[in-house]
């Protein structure tokens, strides 16, 4: 869809929604995209039970449980921290769906992809498919590949927000020549993101494309903080374009994409796709 915005517009750039955030309630955007063929590969090699790992508030747990809950498939989410009690809404909504909740301290935690910590998890609840952290694995970056098979009008730059990187590296993966895509990291320091997409992308394809770039500037203050200029963005695009933007990730991918084209980055005469990749979300 146009999303027709005169800030823009004096510009001379052309913006375009690709709605992913009303793909489904339960399993919304990326989230889906990301744990399609992690899921289907579960149920390739016979498992009955899935685990990953997240945070507190972590959109990709609440998206697994749902998700295993839809298909039948037992959940145990791995949280960042230590247990706090009652659970907030965001755990509380992933156990009401059927999600067993454990908890690594966060030392360990940021070990989780090592082997020992691996294999005491298989010791405490046996056999499991992994779904790694946001499901950014091959499995998940092929899901976001197929983004773009879904948009039949022409565009020049793609704008996608970027948690784990796996949006941007199958969505990169896409493009035709002359096309490029531009990341917005949500994280503060989130450079270190360009290796994570180029590692994602080989082990993908084969090899990593030279279409994209990230923008590590709009993080506004780290990962889910948020200013009163945000806020004022978020409330301004609701009014002018009836979307209310999830602030995490969304929010500051968009702010950022029409700050490039108030400054020049991103050039007159472009025709811009940004990727809604969530829905606004929180307690009721």
């Amino acid at each position: 869809m146009e999303l027709g915005d005169d800030r823009l517009a004096r510009r001379g750039v052309r913006l375009l929604a690709k709605r992913d955030d009303l793909i489904s309630d339960e399993v919304p955007g990326n989230k889906w995209r990301k744990l399609k063929y992690n899921l289907t590969d579960a149920s390739a090699r016979g498992a009955s039970t899935v685990l990953t790992f997240g945070g507190a508030f972590s959109n990709h747990i609440r998206a697994t449980a749902a998700a295993g809950n839809l298909l039948g498939l037992a959940t145990i989410g791995v949280i960042r921290g230590e247990e706090r009690l009652p659970l907030n809404w965001s755990l509380a909504s992933a156990t009401a769906r059927g999600m067993h909740l454990t908890y690594l301290d966060r030392s360990t935690y940021r070990r989780k992809d090592h082997p020992e910590v691996v294999a005491d998890l298989r010791r405490r609840f046996g056999d499991f498919h992994l779904i790694p952290e946001g499901g950014s694995n091959p499995a998940g970056i092929r899901g976001c590949a197929e983004i773009l098979g879904e948009v039949d009008e022409n565009f020049d730059v793609v704008c996608c927000a970027c948690g784990t990187g796996g949006t941007l590296a199958g969505i990169a993966a896409a493009l035709r020549p002359g096309q490029r895509a531009i990341g917005f990291s949500a994280l503060k320091g989130g450079r270190f993101l360009e290796q994570v997409v180029v590692d994602l992308q080989r082990a993908t394809f084969g090899r990593p494309t030279d279409n994209w770039r990230i923008e590590c500037d709009f993080h506004f203050g780290g990962f889910a903080k948020k200013s009163p200029e945000l806020q004022h963005f978020i409330d301004d695009f609701a009014e002018r374009h009836g979307i209310l933007l999830e602030p995490v990730y969304v929010a500051k991918m968009m702010y950022g994409l029409f700050d490039l084209a108030r400054c020049g980055a991103i050039r007159p005469d472009t025709t811009v796709l940004a990727v809604i990749t969530g829905p606004a979300e929180g307690p009721g």
